[in-house]
């Protein structure tokens, strides 16, 4: 801990969360990962205890309910969860940072006032509505449409792979408006939108992910987010918390994998001698600790300088084009060091190598992060 107090922990109310986080896993996030991974749920009692810590809305300033934190504090709080429970953590993350920080910064004084209370609380779920059947990466190629009917707006479409909305109380969607992405609030009771069954996936299965349908959907014209055209303003502004607090999934992975890669090298006895002392184990060990370091080191570095009104896209893509290829290969050496108990579920690490897999493709695929970062960093270069 002490090690890593400065970088990870800047100030004292950042060493504290992540103290509160750390026992709260514990207590009460580690013992259930197991059975609702197997079992494919989201735990929602879990995510109600998150409400009371104050960890619902954490980046919502403290004079509108939530916890007043920064986007490192975001970091501290993914990393701690993922350490336990990737899956969990992802559909906290779909929650917090996809749709309360994302509606926190887009919403009007009155729209606030409406919502953000029971989201910060738990009483409801939230999720962001983005993807498509046909159009993932491509988000500009959309085809959900809102248009204006007097003082509603119908809303058509479909939206797949969505994390929380088999569960989800609102929606925050995307649908152009004469061609112009745009962002709406859309409760589940609305008439016309339809979340579908829970599709199944390989990993992260404590959080479900499924299709929502949009069909003649009259929303108020008071759910319309900002202005219309304002769409791809909320998502590139909320894209950067995104990939922060997915980058740091991937470190608690990791994290974990390493930890459980140590403690059976140490039990573990080949041949009359220690796994420890065999080369191969060596490599995997001691490569999968310089790699996390490094990505520990990038993450935590880019959330310092981050904030609603402080954009760093490359730096934020960066980190998540290292930590999450980096996650994966540390799970998959974990897995190779404990040989077939890796491969078998009483040590995880199954688990986490399923889980990690989806950091490559989720919130921005890693040939996404190349190709944005190339084309910044050119813009850069140009001056």
């Amino acid at each position: 801990m002490n090690a890593h107090h400065d970088l990870e922990n800047p100030t004292e109310e950042h060493f504290l969360l992540r103290q509160m986080v750390q026992g709260f896993v514990r207590e009460h996030v580690e013992s259930q990962a197991e059975s609702h991974d197997a079992e494919g749920k989201f735990n929602r009692a879990l995510f109600n205890q998150c409400g009371d810590l104050g960890l619902l809305g954490l980046t919502v300033p403290a004079e509108l309910g939530g916890s007043g934190m920064d986007y490192l504090g975001s970091v501290i709080v993914h990393h701690e969860l993922a350490k336990s429970d990737p899956g969990f953590t992802l559909a906290y993350l779909a929650h917090a940072v996809l749709f309360v920080n994302n509606f926190y910064l887009s919403a009007n004084e009155e729209q606030r006032g409406r919502f953000l209370g029971d989201v910060i609380s738990g009483k409801k779920l939230g999720c962001m509505c983005m993807t498509e059947p046909g159009a993932g990466t491509d988000v500009l190629g959309m085809t959900t449409t809102a248009r204006r009917d007097g003082d509603h707006y119908i809303l058509n479409g479909r939206k797949a792979m969505i994390t929380n909305a088999p569960e989800a109380d609102l929606f925050f969607v995307y649908a152009k408006v004469e061609g112009r992405v745009t962002s709406f609030i859309v409760e589940r009771t609305t008439p016309g939108i339809a979340p579908q069954p829970k599709t199944p996936k390989m990993g992260m299965r404590a959080s479900l992910l499924g299709e929502v349908m949009f069909d003649d959907c009259r929303i108020p014209a008071t759910n319309l987010l900002g202005v219309e055209g304002g769409g791809v303003t909320h998502m590139m502004r909320n894209l950067e918390l995104e990939r922060l607090t997915l980058a740091a999934i991937s470190l608690g992975i990791a994290d974990r994998c390493i930890a459980i890669m140590l403690g059976y090298a140490n039990d573990r006895e080949a041949f009359g001698k220690s796994l420890g002392e065999f080369g191969q184990i060596q490599h995997y060990i001691a490569n999968s600790y310089a790699k996390t370091e490094a990505a520990r080191a990038l993450i935590y570095t880019v959330a310092r300088d981050c904030a609603p009104d402080t954009r760093n896209r490359v730096g934020t893509d960066a980190a998540k084009l290292f930590a999450a290829p980096v996650a994966k290969e540390v799970a998959d050496h974990a897995m190779q060091v404990l040989g077939g108990w890796g491969y078998c579920t009483e040590y995880k690490v199954e688990r986490f190598l399923r889980d990690a897999k989806l950091i490559e493709i989720g919130g921005g695929t890693l040939e996404a992060h190349e190709k944005n970062m190339t084309k910044d960093l050119l813009r850069a270069a140009k001056g």
